[in-house]
């Protein structure tokens, strides 16, 4: 499928944002939000076959992937990402357009939300985590049920504080091919998200696993609120997902007009794991959105 597209970087005050926005210029554009936090969209990419008939709206938030990278642990927070959002929003002139946020991005879509911004159509929460906690206890949780080789060099390392170990990354990895991606060996655009990770971010917002949780987002917890987003929300996550149905279903008996799809062949990334199904169930929420205006 030949999309027509446009990349190029938009300038804010501490550095410059890299977007790329692709499709026709009808249609209300889809604005999709990495997760992470640090992990740039390349892992999203095939979301952009949904710009055969809208703008599709990719972009590197400030300090990883194409994006500047400032050397400011400072800027690394969830009210400054928020902003930034707002901005990129305003210099691209999305007026009317759709919102998508996978696993941080999610976080980053309902506060965003939450500020009740115009023109905003629809909501889709891919992998959320709403509360961090939440995800920290379901990640012991599924830890519990890895292999016993798995299980145990996990325990082991975070045990003897050498999470910086051969074998600790090794072990993380496995993890993640059971609650992140199942395809192996990992797909290229997933592959891709991680050579251009933005390190500083990750460490200063979450940490650099699920498992040694320290950064300022240990305690994020946004779902007593979810009650106040009035517009449609489509929630998705895979069977085997680190962000788990139950939380999942959770979210979704709070949030008005709103609604959840269970892959059950996929984890975290179901977008890469059950494209074809994933694409439909996204294609088909968008347009059922727009018929009801």
């Amino acid at each position: 499928m030949n999309i027509p597209f446009r990349e190029g970087y938009l300038p804010l005050h501490e550095g410059l944002i890299w977007y790329r926005l692709a499709g026709p210029p009808r249609g209300v554009p889809l604005l999709i939000l990495h997760g992470g936090p640090g992990i740039p969209h390349d892992y999203l990419k095939p979301l952009e076959q949904l710009a055969d008939e809208r703008p599709v709206v990719f972009y590197d938030q400030l300090g990883c992937g194409r994006s500047d990278r400032p050397d400011a642990p400072s800027l690394w927070t969830v009210e400054r990402y928020t902003q930034e959002l707002k901005t990129l929003r305003e210099l691209l002139g999305l007026y009317r357009f759709h919102l998508f946020g996978h696993s941080w991005g999610s976080i980053l879509a309902a506060e965003y939300a939450f500020t009740r911004p115009e023109g905003l159509l629809s909501l889709i929460f891919a992998g959320p985590a709403f509360s961090i906690p939440r995800v920290i206890q379901d990640a012991e949780r599924l830890k519990a049920g890895l292999p016993d080789p798995v299980r145990s060099a996990l325990d082991a390392q975070i045990r003897q504080g050498a999470t910086d170990s051969l074998e600790f990354r090794q072990a993380v990895y496995e993890y993640q091919h059971h609650h992140i991606c199942r395809i192996r060996p990992f797909p290229k655009p997933y592959q891709q998200a991680s050579g251009g990770m933005g390190v500083q971010v990750l460490e200063t917002m979450l940490g650099l696993s699920i498992f040694t949780v320290a950064g300022n987002l240990k305690t994020y917890d946004c779902v007593s609120r979810l009650p106040e987003l009035r517009v449609p929300v489509l929630l998705t996550c895979g069977r085997y997902d680190q962000s788990t149905p139950q939380a999942a279903a959770e979210y979704q008996s709070r949030i008005p007009a709103s609604r959840l799809v269970v892959f059950e062949n996929s984890s975290h990334m179901p977008h890469l794991e059950e494209p074809e199904s994933y694409l439909r169930i996204i294609r088909d929420f968008l347009r059922e959105v727009e018929n009801q205006r």
